[in-house]
């Protein structure tokens, strides 16, 4: 990092955290008590605080990570200060945790973007700083460091286990990945997207000597044809049976697979990936739920996705593959049809946006949801572009992971994505600095609207007498 790079990230960083600091004090003034998932998180925490570490809410699904790395920093800091009485793990002081977590990821996505581009010699570093601050204020996240949840630890530590295993310390990525997963139980897909990016390296050195032998340069330039990903497969197929190839990547890959098959002895000792609450979070095969990610991704992400030359890109591509999109789009009315679900908190908790979301698009014709099939094509389509730049390997591999971590979830939650998202923001090429600004400016404005609902535009139900508000 240069002179002017290191000041400019320091005071991008510093400023960042001070405005985080005077927004967690106005949103603590106005609510000073737990809040939504807070009521189960706080209590926990503090029992974990007074040494009852055998004391369970069984409404929690989560592993105790949050719970245990909240006593390991709120402890040692009151024995400290010599801070007594109720403030040692009160609702704020926890919640402050989130913030650390927040300064944490705004570090590791700078080391991240550093590291993923450091061969494009065009991208300056005040566009590595802006890219930053911008990831570092994605709405989803950002609005979560101020409450005491689960996903900026989440996030602080899977970012952390894939900077290490590009780094190549895979042995301390797993050991993060676990920490993740003692997070979220959801974090092992990622332990196995670390795992996939060693395989797919090795895959994509494998394919290149290969076509270096048949001298035929024409099918890694043309990713998109059918009867190139036919072949792909075919020496996908024959690389993975072959016992000296295995025993390679088996090498290579040994502290994930280590923690895969503790995941697995956990799901089988425990009777199911959920810990606690598990009537409300039964796994289903919600196939739509890739279709409301990638229009979520697109919404934010829209000066990179949704730009007069990718829509015109996008037609052109219509109108020369119409079989295959015809097929794509047969697939989609299928699986919307046979695989969509509704889960009761999304119909019945008017605090989330997606409630407004499901009940202002969704519900307003039973076709409405196979209506929206083009936007979804186009989403995937436009996705699918900004990555070319990747190795075909990785591309399946992500599109692996992703399927994993969003398929299975009935519910459908904004929270779910920000992991998803951030990992393919990560991995597309910088765009120009002008669209840089223009998506640091929406989120800006995004995070502000929240907020203001959020602080300002407070309600009660009818039946009671809690203060009720506006929240992702």
């Amino acid at each position: 990092m240069e002179r002017a790079e290191a000041y400019g990230f320091s005071a991008a960083m510093s400023g960042s955290f001070l405005l985080s600091c005077l927004l967690f004090a106005a949103i603590n003034r106005r609510q000073r008590g737990p809040y939504m998932d807070e009521a189960f998180h706080v209590p926990q925490a503090q029992a974990y605080c007074h040494g009852r570490f055998l004391q369970w809410d069984p409404m929690i699904t989560t592993l105790p990570g949050l719970y245990l790395v909240s006593v390991g920093v709120v402890k040692p800091t009151a024995w400290l200060f010599g801070w007594t009485g109720s403030v040692v793990c009160s609702a704020g002081m926890l919640r402050f945790i989130n913030l650390l977590f927040s300064a944490g990821n705004f570090y590791l996505l700078y080391l991240l973007l550093f590291k993923i581009h450091q061969k494009n010699k065009a991208v300056s570093g005040f566009q590595r700083i802006l890219s930053t601050l911008t990831l570092a204020m994605f709405p989803t996240l950002y609005f979560f460091t101020f409450l005491y949840y689960t996903d900026p630890g989440s996030v602080f530590f899977t970012l952390f286990a894939y900077l290490m295993c590009l780094y190549g310390n895979h042995k301390t990525s797993a050991l993060l990945g676990f920490c993740g997963f003692m997070f979220r139980q959801t974090n092992i897909v990622w332990t196995v997207f670390c795992a996939g990016n060693v395989v797919a390296e090795r895959l994509n050195e494998a394919w290149k000597t290969e076509l270096q032998k048949k001298k035929d340069e024409k099918i890694s330039s043309r990713k998109g044809s059918f009867a190139d990903l036919i072949r792909i497969f075919q020496f996908l197929i024959e690389y993975l049976i072959s016992p000296k190839n295995l025993v390679t990547l088996t090498a290579l890959t040994w502290p994930y697979i280590v923690l895969v098959t503790v995941f697995f002895v956990f799901v089988f000792i425990n009777g199911g990936i959920v810990v606690g609450d598990r009537s409300s979070h039964e796994a289903c095969l919600h196939f739509p739920q890739l279709f409301y990610f990638l229009s979520f991704t697109v919404f934010f992400s829209f000066p990179h996705l949704l730009t007069p030359t990718k829509i015109r890109k996008f037609l052109l591509s219509l109108r020369k593959h119409p079989v295959q999109y015809s097929l794509i789009a047969v697939i989609s009315l299928f699986l919307i049809w046979k695989f969509t679900y509704v889960h009761k908190y999304l119909l019945a908790d008017n605090r989330h946006y997606t409630f407004y979301v499901w009940r202002k698009v969704f519900q307003r014709h039973e076709l409405v949801k196979y209506v929206l099939v083009p936007v979804y094509i186009f989403a995937g389509w436009s996705f699918t572009d900004t990555l070319k730049s990747k190795s075909v390997f990785w591309i399946l591999m992500y599109f692996v992971c992703l399927l994993a971590v969003t398929v299975p979830q009935k519910l459908l939650e904004f929270r779910y994505f920000i992991l998803p998202f951030l990992i393919y923001r990560l991995n597309i090429p910088f765009p120009s600095l002008y669209r840089q600004l223009l998506e640091l400016a929406f989120y800006i404005v995004v995070n502000a609207v929240t907020f203001y609902l959020f602080l300002n535009r407070t309600f009660q139900w009818p039946n009671s007498d809690e203060i009720q508000r506006f929240m992702w």
